[in-house]
Parts: C-alpha cells; sequence; structure tokens
C-alpha cells in the first residue's frame, strides 16, 4: 500500500470539485460506526462540518448508524440526531427498503459503507434496497468508495435463482471481490435498474499488495464495521466462518476472536483436524490451525467449555492467493460429519426473519453446500467442480465493472 491512499470519503472532503454537483441539493448518509475519515472523524460529523453541503437525513444499517447491536435480527429504531437534529432513518428495523417518506427527505444520498467483501454481509444487500428505490423515486446514489479487506480472491458457490434474501442480495459468490462501488456498479447491470449512480473512487488502492493485500495494513485504523468484525484477520476468514452461523457450533461469539474460531462442547477438535487433513489437505492452505478450548460469554454454548480450532492469518504463513476460507469451513462440516454422522450439526431457527428455510441454505444461497456435507458417498473433487465452474464465471462477469 502506498501512502497516499485516500478513501471516497476524504476525496470528498477534501475536494471542492468534486461536491459541486451537491450544491443547492438536499443530502442523506448512509453510514454505521466505521464510516471514519483518515482521522478517524465519524463522516456524518465531517460532512456536517462542510459550509457548502446541505445534510437534511441520515439512514443506519443492520447494527445502526453509530451504536452497535450485537447480534443478528437485533432491530435499530428511527430517532432524530440530537446535535444536528436531522431524522436518522433504521434500514434495520420496522423495515430493510426506504420508505417513500424517507425517500422524500433527500435528493442525494451518500453511501459510505466499510463492507468485508462477503455476500452475506448484509450492508450489500441494503445498498441494493437503495439503489432500487432511487431508480424508483429519480434520486441520486453516489458511493463514497472503501476497500475490500478479503481483496479480489473469488470463492465459493453461486447463490441460486429464488434463494434472494437479506443475507443473499444476488447471483454472486460467498467471496465477491468487489469493493462496494463496484458491487453498485454490478447491481445496476444486473438488475437492470436506470439510475444516476456514481462512484467516488478511492485513490491508490493496491488490491494485491502486501501485507494488507486489499486493507491498507499499518495505514488506516480499523473500526469494526459490525460488532464482531473486529480485525483484519475476521474479514479473511469470513467468507467461511459465516456458515457457522447457521450450525450448532460456536462461532465465537461472546469471545475476544469471533469468527476466527468454531467449536462446540462435544466436539473432539484434534480428531476434526485430522479428519480435514485426510479428506482434503490442499483445502487447508495459507493458513495456520490451532487446536483451542474457549467459553463464550454469551451466544451459543454460553459459559461452557468448547474445543474447537482457531484459523490464523496473522503471520509470515499466509497465503493471499492460497487462502480458501469457504472450503475450509466446509471440509470442517464435512469432517464433523464423517467422524459423527448423526451430529446435530445444522441448527434450526429463524435466520434474518426466514421460517421456512434452513440458515445454512440461505447463508450459502442454495442448498448444494448442505447436501454434500450430507451426501456421505460426496468427495471434496465434486464439491471443488461445482464450486470452480462458478467462481470462473463470476470471475469473467465481474471483470466490466472493475475501477482498480
Amino acid at each position: 500500500m502506498t501512502a497516499t491512499l485516500q478513501f471516497g470519503i476524504d476525496r470528498l472532503l477534501a475536494d471542492p470539485a468534486l461536491r459541486q454537483p451537491l450544491a443547492g441539493r438536499r443530502v442523506a448518509l448512509l453510514a454505521h460506526p466505521a464510516s471514519v475519515t483518515a482521522d478517524l472523524t465519524h463522516s456524518l460529523d465531517a460532512l456536517t462540518a462542510l459550509p457548502d453541503l446541505k445534510l437534511t437525513a441520515a439512514f443506519g444499517p443492520q447494527h445502526g448508524l453509530r451504536g452497535d447491536k450485537q447480534d443478528n435480527m437485533v432491530e435499530s429504531p428511527d430517532f432524530v440526531d440530537p446535535q444536528l437534529g436531522i431524522p436518522v432513518f433504521s434500514l434495520y428495523g420496522e423495515v430493510r427498503r426506504p420508505t417513500d417518506a424517507m425517500m422524500d427527505s433527500f435528493d442525494v444520498l451518500l453511501v459510505d459503507l466499510q463492507d468485508l467483501g462477503c455476500r452475506i454481509y448484509t450492508f450489500i444487500t441494503t445498498l441494493r434496497y437503495v439503489l432500487e428505490a432511487a431508480a424508483r423515486h429519480g434520486k441520486s446514489v453516489w458511493v463514497l468508495d472503501r476497500p475490500n479487506p478479503a481483496g479480489r480472491p473469488v470463492e465459493g458457490l453461486t447463490l441460486r435463482a429464488g434463494w434472494e434474501s437479506f443475507v443473499g442480495a444476488g447471483a454472486m459468490p460467498m467471496r465477491h471481490g468487489l469493493t462496494l462501488g463496484e458491487l453498485g456498479r454490478w447491481f445496476i447491470a444486473a438488475l437492470g435498474l436506470n439510475v444516476d449512480y456514481r462512484v467516488v473512487a478511492m485513490h491508490g488502492w493496491q488490491p494485491d499488495a502486501a501485507p494488507g493485500y486489499g486493507w491498507p495494513l499499518g495505514e488506516r485504523t480499523w473500526v469494526n464495521p459490525s460488532p464482531n468484525a473486529p480485525n483484519l484477520w475476521m474479514a479473511r476468514a469470513y467468507a467461511g466462518t459465516v456458515m457457522l452461523e447457521g450450525t450448532t457450533l460456536s462461532e465465537g461469539r461472546g469471545t475476544t476472536r469471533p469468527l476466527e474460531i468454531f467449536g462446540a462442547p462435544d466436539l473432539d477438535a484434534r480428531a476434526v483436524l485430522a479428519e480435514m487433513r485426510s479428506l482434503a489437505p490442499h483445502w487447508l492452505a495459507g493458513c495456520q490451525l490451532r487446536e483451542i478450548w474457549f467459553e463464550p460469554t454469551f451466544h451459543k454454548h454460553a459459559g461452557q467449555l468448547c474445543n474447537g480450532l482457531q484459523i490464523h492469518v496473522e503471520d509470515a504463513r499466509y497465503d493471499h492467493a492460497a487462502f480458501r476460507p469457504w472450503r475450509l469451513q466446509a471440509l470442517a462440516f464435512k469432517a464433523i460429519r464423517r467422524l459423527w454422522p448423526d451430529y446435530p450439526l445444522w441448527r434450526d431457527f429463524a435466520y434474518e426473519y426466514e421460517h421456512e428455510r434452513l440458515a445454512i441454505d440461505l447463508i450459502n444461497g442454495s442448498p448444494l453446500l448442505r447436501e454434500w456435507v450430507d451426501d456421505a458417498a460426496a468427495t471434496p473433487a465434486e464439491l471443488d467442480i461445482l464450486a470452480q465452474a462458478d467462481e470462473a464465471a463470476w470471475s469473467a462477469a465481474r471483470r466490466e465493472f472493475l475501477l482498480y
């Protein structure tokens, strides 16, 4: 990474010419706690301080505009900002899509959201919903672009038709390798939207540069975009570990390393790791796995000692091109199923307001992953063939939307 990297928000703040098209127009901001400038000022405060900008509303996605809601399906209310006196609308409360009244509060919506580069992360679904609403209402959307901390690699099965949900914004694989600004371009094309859209692009982003491979490590402070996204290492593992939300295994919520670890009180992690290495050792490349014991303070298995594994991607052994978190986590499920065929792996509960379909299927955008795990005869090579076809197709399809 070069020291000249500028995020979209910093470019907009520094360059009055970039802001000129906003003159005389009512502006709203969609942001979250990680929407900060280079000096860690929240974007809402930084934009409010500009004399040539008229902010009339703000929007918060899942987990809120400034505050942190710890778990999924914990809603945020609408409120009036006490300092600014403008309405702050929640897009994870009574509604997921902006209402007509919300859309009437602005002319241009600035979107400044730090994404994690994973299809299931709901901020990209919120982007889709506001783009659709903007197309209907004749509003403009500007994305103030930020890095994809997971970088450019693509991995996972593509979401199948009919499996769209709040954790499945469109037909992309689990790890999409795009920035939010690029995703907006893809959504508009894929959905056939007619909307005034622009990206305030980053300057100097180098997604293939070590040591961050997407995130400007050592140059920009990491601020949690959601409560359980505490660091870059979680972001790297997330395209795999997010699947744990659809299982009875703890994903480490209630610990200080959420979504980097997994386990359960009745798991034999050493046996799981040995089985993974026996089944598909090449799926474990690029990282280090370590047996651990942990006790969640809340969430699944709270107060119980769990045996599990931690995925280490923070030292010199990390290989960005070789690391495949989705395959690694899928392999862990397969190992558990082979060792204990009757293990109650899949968690049956209402997930993101879906009551009919299993959470693991919603997360993966189809039943294909679960069916592969549960089929005793299915091999890693068979899942590889399915995934490789999807990954190749997405890599080709996304090319025209890349900005960097």
